[in-house]
């Protein structure tokens, strides 16, 4: 989860590596980020805009893209905690690219519209931290059921979206528990989900994600890639997933990547680990694959 731990790890995981703070920043930029990646075969050429969606609790701004002809299996893509930006953006339209609607949603509409941090900036900067936890705290496992029963309504309107098919969602960090709640919440409309190093999944409350898993629907796929030092501070948590989805009967991908520091899958992250970011992105886009277009 995002902490002062996990700062002092990240500062600890980055001299380990030998990358100062202004190597990262000098690195960093997402277009070249982007441009390492690898490209996408076939790729759909696709279009995007910024959309307003209504939940129970006001207007929601996201940034809804999928390829240009066609309808095709829905994705909600749920921000970190530093929120929706370019980076998420530009994850959204490359997943879009390989034939996926894909809305990437603010979860902080409530606090704040648009983007909260600019771009360049982490968790880890200074200030950061302390911006961004009362919009963080204007969340709860209630407003991810609610907003997500929303998005997927507003989804299953549009002519691009195929709601013959099951709609996927991911979640970073704090929302990587969503999830499991919205799986949850949602079993005849949500058949897939992908947490990266998601914060908080196994735990001694009623409500925790890893005790609904049996309420997901039979055929749902889930894959939670866990970080190393997420791992290290909470051991036990990959086998109590494990075991969960086995007594359900559900599949569950559950894997600690190595040398994968909390954050390491998004673009712009301090912590941004490509080798460990693509092959998580593989092992989701293959989950969906399976999931929600065959």
């Amino acid at each position: 989860m995002c902490d002062e731990i996990t700062n002092r790890e990240d500062k600890a995981w980055l001299k380990q590596h030998g990358i100062t703070r202004r190597q990262f920043g000098k690195y960093s930029s997402l277009a070249a980020m982007l441009a390492a990646l690898p490209p996408v075969a076939n790729a759909a050429y696709v279009v995007d805009e910024d959309v307003e969606i209504e939940t129970p609790d006001g207007m929601a701004d996201a940034y809804w893209v999928r390829p240009s002809t066609g309808a095709h299996a829905a994705v909600i893509l749920w921000p970190d905690i530093v929120g929706i930006r370019t980076a998420k953006r530009m994850m959204g339209k490359r997943l879009a690219q390989s034939g996926y609607a894909v809305l990437v949603v603010n979860p902080y509409y409530r606090t704040h519209r648009g983007q909260v941090v600019e771009d360049g900036q982490t968790f880890s900067t200074p200030g950061v931290r302390d911006m961004l936890m009362p919009h963080a705290r204007s969340l709860s496992p209630e407003t991810c059921v609610s907003d997500g029963g929303a998005f997927i309504s507003w989804l299953d309107a549009q002519p691009e979206v195929d709601t013959s098919r099951k709609v996927g969602t991911m979640g970073y960090c704090m929302t990587g528990s969503y999830v499991f709640r919205l799986a949850a919440a949602y079993p005849d409309r949500v058949g897939a989900g992908a947490s990266f190093h998601g914060g908080g999944l196994v735990s001694d409350a009623d409500n925790s994600p890893h005790k609904l898993i049996s309420r997901m629907a039979d055929d749902a796929g889930i894959l939670v890639a866990i970080a190393d030092n997420d791992d290290e501070r909470q051991p036990e948590a990959k086998d109590v997933l494990r075991a969960s989805f086995d007594d359900a009967g559900i599949f569950g991908e559950v894997e600690v990547y190595a040398d994968a520091q909390h954050g390491w899958c998004p673009l712009d992250s301090a912590v941004y680990h490509q080798a460990q970011a693509e092959r998580a992105w593989n092992r989701m886009q293959l989950l969906f694959d399976n999931h929600l277009k065959s």
